[in-house]
């Protein structure tokens, strides 16, 4: 994956599936509640981005079960994953690191509130 970028979705799912593996709707849910909301994934464009991280081997099937008459299946992070994932994490800290000291530069007070219009 180290020749693309990394989308937040990719992101977010990599991290939800540190500590352990997780089917599709537990998959939506976590990503949801870990972005704070700001990754809504619907079930079709989530198993577009597992697709992709399964062939980039950042991600396999764990398991496949039985569930009120369908088949869920279960994916876990690999430990290239887990790299990729660290290295993500790594690259964006150190991108708000610049940014935030570019900001202190220019702007020595704090900026808070709403963006101007």
């Amino acid at each position: 994956m180290a020749s693309r970028a990394m989308t937040e979705p990719a992101f977010f799912i990599l991290t939800a599936l540190l500590d352990a593996p997780r089917h599709g709707y537990g998959i939506v849910s976590d990503v949801a509640e870990l972005s704070r909301g700001r990754v809504q994934l619907k079930i079709g464009s989530l198993y577009g981005v597992l697709d992709r991280l399964v062939v980039d081997g950042l991600v396999e099937l764990d398991r496949e079960e039985a569930w009120q008459g369908r088949l869920r299946r279960y994916y876990r992070l690999t430990e290239r994953g887990r790299h990729a994932l660290a290295a993500e994490a790594e690259r964006l800290a150190a991108n708000a690191r610049i940014a935030s000291a570019r900001l202190r530069e220019l702007h020595p007070r704090p900026i808070t509130g709403p963006a101007p219009s």
